[in-house]
């Protein structure tokens, strides 16, 4: 089994969904007491938040690329960003390591494209929904991802950073999300576009198909380990 390097804590809440689901799949695939080989790097999230705020993507790429450095020096053999608004400085990260790091956006896409779907509605952070990397890398792959309109855009990013970043999971905030999927009818699935918003909302609760971000990144993160 590879050793899989985890650039954590953005959010520690989403972080630790990525935990359990590593092991949870490694004892599924292995059987018996099996579970992940992992090294966890933590960031504190205040400070890259507080760096995606300012737009200083340069220096919150600086602090996980310096991560991910410690992360193959302690052996990992490659790196999982654990969030996937920080895959904005991926490139950044990927240059600073020789092992591969495992692109959330990629396992992403090839969910999408397995449940036969190609015009998501891509709920997120608004970095994500709004900038390049991440839209764009998707249409790479011949998915056209839709967003928000731009008040509701605003209102999921408070509910990422204000309440599930922070453990908080609002029965009015699900309504309101729920709210946005239902002025989205032109879409063939949903992409759980941060890794927080599973806590909030389940695949059951919605009559499309759902891509939970988290769970197919940490599937794609297993499928290394135990190539």
């Amino acid at each position: 089994m590879k050793t899989l390097g985890l650039l954590g804590g953005m959010s520690a809440e989403s972080t630790t969904l990525y935990y359990c689901e590593l092991n949870r799949l490694v004892r599924a695939r292995l059987g018996g007491l099996h579970s992940a080989q992992l090294l966890l790097w933590s960031v504190d999230f205040a400070g890259i938040a507080d760096l995606q705020a300012k737009g200083d993507w340069a220096q919150a790429g600086a602090v996980l690329a310096d991560a991910a450095r410690r992360l193959e020096g302690a052996g990992a053999q490659a790196i999982l960003i654990c969030a996937n608004t920080m895959h904005l400085v991926a490139d950044q990260v990927q240059a600073a390591v020789g092992v591969p790091v495992i692109h959330i956006a990629d396992a992403t896409a090839d969910a999408v494209k397995a449940a036969g779907c190609s015009r998501p509605l891509l709920l997120a952070t608004k970095f994500t929904m709004e900038k390049d990397f991440y839209r764009g890398r998707l249409a790479a792959r011949g998915i056209e991802a839709i967003v928000p309109e731009q008040a509701d855009r605003d209102r999921l990013h408070a509910i990422i950073y204000d309440e599930l970043c922070q453990g908080v999971i609002s029965a009015a905030s699900k309504a309101q999300v729920l709210a946005m999927i239902a002025k989205a009818p032109q879409a063939d699935c949903v992409i759980f576009g941060c890794t927080e918003i599973g806590l909030l909302l389940s695949p059951g609760d919605l009559a499309v198909p759902v891509v939970d971000t988290a769970l197919v990144h940490a599937a794609a993160g297993v499928d290394f380990a135990l190539s």
